[in-house]
């Protein structure tokens, strides 16, 4: 059985590109297991309980999917759940540059291998923060998050 953290992040909030990913992942391995980010150090819009709600009601459709939270390295993480493989979507050159970087470190210090998804057109230029400013100024985000996403954004930012 294969198993796979997809997309780790914080997820702060989730997009349609995360969406995509996840639910590509999900065909493509027997588990897969969302790892949300805990950074106490760094303050997200929505708290970590609000942003794993959001995932579960997004993903609930895949059977193999789960949430779990993660606080540190990614390595121990996975080797803490015996999972020795990461799927990580990839926006553009730049996300490749860095994702490499941190995969190479990664297998070094894991032993933990990273595969890459390249993320559909129609989403290769959403990042959580890009999609949280523009919803602060009013502008149009039901392109970028799932409409419950939206929502919820809408009413932090109120």
């Amino acid at each position: 059985m294969t198993v796979a953290v997809a997309c780790p992040g914080s997820f702060d909030p989730v997009t349609l590109g995360h969406l995509d990913v996840i639910a590509r992942a999900s065909a493509r391995f027997d588990e897969v297991v969302v790892a949300v980010l805990e950074n106490p150090s760094k303050q997200g819009l929505f708290t970590i309980e609000e942003r794993i709600a959001l995932l579960e009601a997004e993903v609930a459709g895949y059977p193999n999917v789960t949430i779990d939270r993660f606080e540190g390295l990614l390595v121990d993480f996975c080797n803490a759940r015996g999972i020795g493989l990461v799927c990580k979507g990839l926006r553009a050159v730049s996300d490749f540059e860095y994702e490499l970087q941190m995969a190479q470190m990664n297998q070094r210090i894991g032993p933990v291998e990273t595969v890459f998804l390249t993320t559909s057109p129609e989403h290769s230029y959403l990042s959580s923060s890009l999609v949280k400013e523009v919803a602060r100024y009013g502008g149009t985000i039901d392109h970028a998050v799932p409409p419950r996403v939206a929502e919820a954004l809408r009413a932090k930012l109120s």
